[in-house]
Formats: structure tokens, sequence, C-alpha cells
């Protein structure tokens, strides 16, 4: 019975356990802030890598799956699958309608997407990539004409020329002819804000000008070099597009090098579309070859969406069991003239397992910065042994007493442990409140850092400074070094803040046009908040146990022998 009554005695009739206490604490906290913030930042990179891809992907680089068609219907029809989308992927170079200097045009190298956009909005909400539209309201709760209103005054989204959404749909331009959707990061014109905003800006002045958006600059010309199914290159295709939109994904990469193009459009271009079979024994009339059937579209790839509460490798299962159905299907047929490839001839994976080279090592560095972080469990348990071990000597009077009166080794060592286990709970759970308030709060404090400190912060940190010094004033006239010691520290630590304050004007530490990120991930990661706190009140009772055993080794009649 009395080892909790002097357990909580101990923590709350001194002012050295608090010590311990907020050790705990800011040691738990600090592993929860930067292990959320990496934890977040995988997350943003888990979700980027994911756009425009879908859950799983199946493939077939070059050649193409032939009748795709028919197996996007059959993948649909899984009950796994939400909807699914063809894609002709392949490289090109693109011709941009600004010049190098030296009377030649830009060329850029280039990964060229054919696409369909309503089947790859339905996959991977493709409209809501495209970046030049008019701004929606949040979650429904806000008009597009007050999310327009709330925009930055120079933000070119506020105009209804850069509203183009439609286009960017249709991929047609004004004439209704075939147009490309770039990444924005293509464009040397758009210049990224620190709010993560983008902005058409005239390079020769560095002011924002609508005459070096895109979709008003002219033409481009894409070029592409069709392949055989035996590795011949043919003659390179050279078709002029306008722009009709750009779109941001998130990944740099992607934004930085993708062009989407219409599918049709790149199936022409690099002889993927369908074309007649003719024989070479029978002829006509007019002596021409006789047709006897016609080779098929191709897609390289095809995306799928999986239905909500089923996962991506139930999805990919699914889809592996489809394709074999789907290739053994067309293979039976004698009026395919063209068969599919066999199952082993595809690749069908998860979007995970596409971007494991990518997300791999993001993923390691957060493993890794755990890892180092756990150290501060040492801090932990070192502080706590410091403090108990002082604890003890202080005590060793009571402990006398009470191993006098009979009280055991054991009931001395749980008594000390037990402390322990309350400064470990105690400080964990401060730890991980401190936590919670910074990271969610933690856009807010960079914006603070990047505004200049306002005026009543600036007089109110000058007014505590006056104060620490009265008080340290007040500590000399009545001999007392231990307050004139603090006061002095505290008024000198508050005097660099009121100068730091002082002099501060705003600085990012997050550049939104650096990191590409818009905003700090401020989401907790639950179970590093949880494992850290557990390590923290482990770590504590640790640090307790030595102080604890030297407690319960205590010789009453040595502590007593002088009182």
């Amino acid at each position: 019975m009395y080892a909790p009554l002097l357990a909580n005695r101990y923590l709350t009739s001194r002012i050295i356990p608090f010590i311990a206490v907020g050790a705990v604490a800011l040691c738990v906290a600090l592993v929860i802030i930067v292990v959320s913030v990496m934890s977040g930042f995988l997350e943003m990179v888990r979700s980027s890598g994911k756009t425009l891809t879908g859950d799983v992907v199946v493939s077939r680089p070059i050649t193409g799956i032939p009748y795709y068609e028919e197996l996007l219907k059959d993948i649909e029809a899984l009950p796994e699958a939400a909807a699914a989308s063809p894609i002709v992927e392949t490289f090109g170079l693109l011709q941009m309608p600004y010049g190098t200097g030296d009377g030649g045009k830009q060329i850029e190298m280039v990964e060229v997407w054919g696409i369909e956009p309503s089947s790859l909005d339905r996959v991977a909400d493709y409209a809501s990539k495209l970046y030049w539209r008019k701004p929606a309201g949040e979650a429904g709760d806000e008009s597009a004409e007050e999310a327009i209103a709330s925009l930055a005054l120079n933000n070119p989204l506020r105009d209804p020329m850069f509203h183009r959404e439609s286009a960017g749909m249709s991929m047609k331009d004004d004439r209704g002819e075939d147009g490309l959707v770039l990444g924005i990061e293509i464009s040397p014109f758009n210049q990224r804000s620190s709010d993560g905003s983008y902005r058409t800006i005239d390079p020769r002045t560095g002011a924002q000008s609508a005459d070096y958006f895109l979709p008003n600059a002219g033409e481009v010309t894409l070029t592409l070099v069709p392949v055989s199914e035996r590795g011949s290159l043919g003659g390179e295709k050279r078709r002029k597009f306008s722009v009709v939109n750009e779109f941001q994904s998130g990944l740099y990469q992607v934004d930085a090098n993708r062009v989407l193009a219409p599918l049709g459009a790149v199936q022409a271009m690099l002889r993927l579309d369908s074309a007649p079979i003719v024989s070479t024994t029978e002829f006509g009339e007019d002596g021409r070859p006789t047709v006897i059937g016609e080779s098929p579209r191709r897609a390289t790839t095809i995306v799928v969406r999986a239905e909500p509460g089923v996962s991506a490798l139930a999805l990919r299962d699914a889809v592996k069991i489809a394709y074999q159905a789907f290739s053994s299907r067309l293979a039976k047929d004698p009026t395919r003239f063209t068969k599919p490839p066999l199952p082993d001839g595809v690749n069908i994976a998860t979007w995970e397992e596409r971007l494991a080279d990518f997300i791999g090592p993001v993923e390691k560095e957060r493993e890794l910065m755990r890892t180092l972080f756990s150290i501060v469990y040492l801090v932990c348990a070192g502080l706590v042994l410091a403090i108990f071990w002082a604890i003890v000597q202080e005590k060793t009077r009571d402990i006398g007493i009470l191993r006098a009166i009979g009280a055991s080794r054991t009931g001395v060592l749980w008594i000390f442990l037990r402390y322990g286990l309350l400064i470990g709970i105690a400080g964990s759970l401060l730890g991980v409140l401190i936590a919670w308030a910074v990271v969610a709060r933690i856009n807010d404090i960079h914006g603070m850092l990047g505004s200049p400190a306002p005026l009543w912060l600036k007089v109110g940190s000058w007014l505590a400074v006056a104060g620490a010094l009265a008080m340290a004033v007040r500590g000399v006239r009545r001999a007392s070094a231990l307050h004139t010691v603090l006061w002095s520290f505290l008024s000198i630590a508050l005097s660099l803040i009121s100068v730091v304050l002082l002099l501060h004007h705003g600085f990012l530490v997050w550049d939104a046009s650096v990191y590409y990120f818009s905003r700090i991930p401020s989401s907790l990661d639950l179970f590093t908040a949880a494992t850290t706190a557990l390590g923290g009140v482990i770590f504590s009772v640790v640090g307790a146990s030595i102080p604890a055993a030297r407690a319960a080794d205590t010789d009453p009649v040595k502590s007593l022998r002088y009182d």
C-alpha cells in the first residue's frame, strides 16, 4: 500500500520530477514530429506516383496488345474492377514554339501518352489533374466564384481565358483539331510561386504575361518513330498540334517530361491503328493483293481502378485471370489473324510494384530516420537515470526509515520503478499531445515564420525582458544566488529572442517552388505516436531501474547512523 502512496507523493512534492516529465515529453514529441512529417512526405509521393495509373497496370511495351477493346470489357466486367482505360506509351521529340536564340526551335525529349480522356477520368480522375481550369469550391462548401475570389490577385486562374478544362477533356482546339496536354513543368515560362501556384512569365522582363501561355503561343510539333514487332524502325512521323491545356500530377518527373495526346493520333503515328491484312498469294483483277482481314488497333497499356474496398493485389490477381481467359479465347478463334500475346508476355502489376524503384528509397529514408531518432530513447533513459539517482541520494534517510520499519527490498525497488513508470506515462502522453499540436498546425507555424513578427509580439518580448531583468536585480538585492542566476539566464534568452523578432521580416523554410509539394504534411502518424510513447515509457522504467536497485540495497543502519 505504501508503494503507490510514496510514488505519488514523490512525483508531486518536488520540481525535479517535472523536469524528468518534460525531458521525456520533448524526446517523444521530437521523434513523433519528425517521423510524422516524413511519413506524410511518403504518402504524398505514393499518391503522386499513383497519379494517372490507377491501381493495376497491364502493359506490353512497343508492339502493344491487340483487341484491347475486348480486354477492357472483360476487365470492367470483373466485380473487383470499377473502370479501365487504354493508353499508348512511347517516347518522342517535341519541338516547342519558342526559339533557342540561334535561329532554331527548342526541342524537348518527352514521354508521350496517348489517352482517352473520358475513360482515364473514370480511372484516375484525369479532369482534376488539368491545371488550367475554373477553380471549384473545396468539399462543396464554397462556390466557384468564391474560390476564384480567394485566389491571389496575380493568379492567372482569376482570368476566364485560362479556364480550359473543356479543351483538356476533349483534347480539341478551337478549330476542332487534335490538341496536346503538356506537363506543367515542360514550359519554361510557367514559374512556380511560393504558394504552389503557377504564373506565365515573360523571360525578358520577368513580368507575368498571357503571351507566354502555351495555348496562346502557337503550335508544337511532335515527332514519333514507329517500331515493328521485329524491332525495326519505321520512318519518323511528324505532326503539328495545338497545346490545349497543361496538367499537374504532383510528381515533378512526370510534370516535366510527359505529354498527353489523343489515343487515335498516337496510334496512327506509331502504326498501332487498324490496318488491312493482305494475302501474299492471292491477287485481285487489278493485280493488287487480296484483303483477307484487318489488323486490330493496339494499346501498350491498360490502367485499371479497383472498386472501393478491393485491394490492388486482389484486383491484380483477378486481372491476371481475366487476361488468361482473354488470351486463350482469342488464340482458339480461327477468324483472328492476329493473336494476343501469351500471359507470360504481358506485365500485370499493381501501381506500387510498378513504382517500387521510386517509392522504395523513400520508405527506406523514413525507416532510417526512425532508427536514427530512436537514439532519443537512450536520452530518455539517461535523463531519468540521472534525475532518479539524485532523488535516491536526497531520499536516503526516507529509504532507511522504510527499511528499518520492515519494508522489503522488493517494496523499495517497486516504489522507484513505479515512480519511473508514472514519469514515463505522463511524459509520453504530454509528448504525444505536443506532437499533435505541432503537426496539426505546422503549416500555420510555417506561415508565421514566413511573415514579419507582429508589433504586439515585439513589444511583449521586450516587456518580458524588462520583467526578467527586474527579477534578477531583486535576486541580487535579496542575496539569492539561485534566483539571480535563473533570472539572468532567462533575461539573456529573452533578449536574444527579442532581437530575432525585431530583425525578423519573414523567411520560408519550406518553399513550394523548390520542394514541389505546396503544403507540409500535417497528419499525425498514429503508429509512430503509439510506438514512440510506448518506447518512452519502457526506457523511463529502464532508466529508473538502476537508481531503484541502489535504493533497494540501502543499508538502514548506515543511512540512519547519524540521525
